[in-house]
């Protein structure tokens, strides 16, 4: 009896099927894309790169495969209450979106959610990010982590797990601390309130992370889909460098700023006090943490120059 061929290529072996950018666009089963210039300049992240054909080509199918799995999940949840005899209220779908600092995963978030919130059986879109269950600096620097923020120590990581399982058991208001990126700290006695949505979107650098020691669940089992933003570190750090001498110019400016400081030294001595940043805070989170959670993801968008996408990497079913 002869057996079947057997394939060694590298994508049998992964756990993802990779589909060039020119393929992926082919998928959008319309042609024409639900928001104008002026919608997609307002969305763009500041040192990131969109334009209509990069929303065409990859964020348009990708909002169309969300809206197949948030459909058939909802089909699923029928279902199984019918098979309990139960009538229990559908929960929320919930996202997560992981990357690195500066690769564009908020740029991403905001794209998704206006996206979906375009779909008829999605109409209520909410979008949070974990910064606002970083610990306040004033107990990052009592812990001396400071110069950890944005590692997974640095979170909240009992809060934010909590947060995200009301959202999935159906609770109607859920509540969030509210981060001020102008202040670098969260603000005291602010929140932002989620309200009965049809989908969450949960971005952050760590959200894909396993479970932390003396943990048994992770934020990520609460994730009905999981993206990563994914980009060569040489590119990051170019990007994050570009994005740091924007601000510079602009938000740091501010006198409220956290960063005001780096917007009155000389441009020289910014770009080397950020050079430092990246080498000693955000590239390491990136090594330690960050990068390892991409094989945890249901689908990757991998960019190259400019923030283009030039592939996806989607997990087989």
């Amino acid at each position: 009896m002869t057996g079947a061929p057997i394939d060694n290529s590298d994508e049998a072996l992964s756990p993802f099927v990779e589909i060039p950018r020119s393929d992926w666009a082919d998928l959008a089963k319309v042609t024409e894309t639900p928001l104008t210039e002026t919608e997609i300049e307002k969305i763009r992240g500041l040192g990131d790169f969109l334009d209509m054909a990069e929303v065409s080509d990859i964020y348009l199918p990708l909002s169309q495969l969300l809206n197949i799995y948030v459909s058939e999940t909802q089909d699923l949840h029928k279902v199984t209450g019918s098979f309990l005899n139960k009538t229990n209220k559908r929960t929320p779908f919930i996202i997560g979106v992981a990357g690195s600092v500066a690769v564009g995963k908020s740029t991403v978030s905001r794209l998704l959610k206006e996206l979906l919130s375009r779909w008829p059986t999605t109409p209520k879109v909410a979008l949070v990010t974990t910064d606002g269950f970083l610990y306040p600096n004033a107990v990052l620097e009592k812990r001396g982590l400071m110069q950890r923020k944005g590692f997974p120590e640095s979170y909240d990581r009992l809060a934010l797990i909590k947060f995200v399982a009301d959202i999935k058991s159906g609770k109607e208001v859920v509540s969030a601390p509210l981060y001020s990126h102008l202040t670098y700290d969260i603000v005291e006695g602010e929140s932002v309130n989620v309200e009965s949505p049809d989908v969450v979107i949960v971005e952050g650098l760590n959200v894909l992370q396993p479970p932390a020691p003396g943990q048994d669940v992770a934020l990520s089992d609460y994730f009905d889909f999981k993206i990563y933003v994914d980009a060569p570190t040489r590119e990051i750090e170019k990007w994050y460098l570009n994005r740091f001498e924007e601000l510079r110019d602009s938000a740091f400016r501010d006198p409220a700023s956290y960063f005001h400081r780096y917007a009155e030294m000389p441009l020289e001595d910014a770009l080397t006090r950020a050079k430092e940043i990246w080498q000693d805070i955000n590239l390491p989170n990136l090594i330690e943490n960050i990068l390892s959670t991409r094989s945890r993801a249901t689908l990757v968008l991998k960019k190259g120059l400019g923030h283009r996408v030039e592939s996806v990497l989607l997990r087989k079913i």
